[in-house]
């Protein structure tokens, strides 16, 4: 029998592999030598909910709301035994690479989508990989109180303005419009007394517009991560990872927080990238060969080649 336990814990590698394909594409190479586990992990952001269901065995719900644009869309939400809702923003009102405008994205599809899930007894919302920027002013339309008691799993930990500074540009902003779009958050005076908050700016602004509603801001990564229940100890060895790891990697997103945890832990953590940009020093860190078509391949290669590790 394996002697040496195994962690397969990998985010999504986005627009590749969810973090479900990515954990048993690793398993399936950590199992030549090891006895694995497999837990993927999100940070609030696009493949959260999965990540949940897989880990919660809560039941799908489905809404139709408008996107971003005002297309109907078919969203899916989670409900727990408990009764508590789980809600993805990307769910409703996704990041679409064939149409980007951010003056024109509404936040609206995700308020709709509140409303759809009734009167739970709590309320998830992870924010993250939303087409707009525009302060949670279409949200705001349509709802002026949540349902219930509500936390929000931010995907970054920005201030509001920086949804224009730093994350508009992904949203098909110039520095032109980017400096339009600070503008039009600066004149939402309702969120002034949020703006500052860690996780404000998450989703186009829509972490202050939740804040303004009574909504509990916290780090994306470490709510999902207690969600599911994460936690290193009796393993000799945790796998995560992400698509591209760089700075932001240690600044909320959840590779970076399973890293930190192992480490405190005194587990060793190995994280893999499919891209490398500026990787954080303390991170052990494997490459992946950065080709999507490969992806699969290569987490089931990296798997096999950690082999050893109990002499690590």
């Amino acid at each position: 029998m394996p002697s040496v336990r195994a962690l397969a814990c990998p985010a999504s590698l986005k627009g590749v592999l969810s973090a479900r394909e990515a954990a048993a594409a690793l398993a399936v190479g950590l199992r030549t030598w090891a006895e694995v586990d497999e837990l993927p992990v999100a940070d609030g952001g696009e493949g959260t909910l999965d990540v949940l269901h897989a880990a919660l065995g809560a039941e799908w719900r489905e809404a139709e709301v408008p996107d971003a644009f005002g297309r109907p869309r078919v969203a899916r939400w989670l409900i727990t035994s408990d009764g508590t809702a789980l809600l993805e923003a990307a769910e409703a009102i996704p990041l679409d690479p064939e149409r980007l405008d951010p003056f024109a994205a509404s936040s609206r599809g995700l308020g709709e989508l509140i409303r759809a899930v009734g009167q739970p007894r709590g309320l998830h919302i992870g924010l993250g990989g939303t087409a707009n920027v525009d302060g949670g002013a279409g949200l705001l339309e349509v709802l002026d109180e949540l349902p219930a008691p509500t936390r929000v799993a931010c995907d970054v930990d920005v201030p509001l303005l920086d949804a224009a500074r730093l994350f508009a540009a992904q949203k098909g902003a110039t520095p032109d419009d980017a400096r339009r779009l600070e503008a039009r958050l600066l004149a939402m005076g309702e969120l002034a007394p949020y703006a500052e908050l860690p996780g404000a700016g998450a989703a186009g602004g829509l972490g202050a517009a939740l804040a303004s509603l009574g909504a509990e801001l916290l780090p994306g990564a470490p709510l999902v991560l207690g969600l599911i229940g994460f936690d290193p100890a009796g393993y000799d060895l945790v796998v995560t990872g992400e698509g591209t790891v760089d700075r932001t990697t240690t600044r909320g997103k959840a590779p970076g927080e399973v890293a930190r945890r192992c480490l405190a832990a005194g587990v060793r953590c190995v994280v893999f990238g499919g891209r490398i940009e500026k990787a954080p020093p303390e991170l052990e860190i494997i490459p992946l060969s950065g080709d999507p078509t490969r992806a699969r391949n290569d987490l089931v290669d990296l798997g096999r080649h950690l082999r050893g590790v109990e002499a690590g």
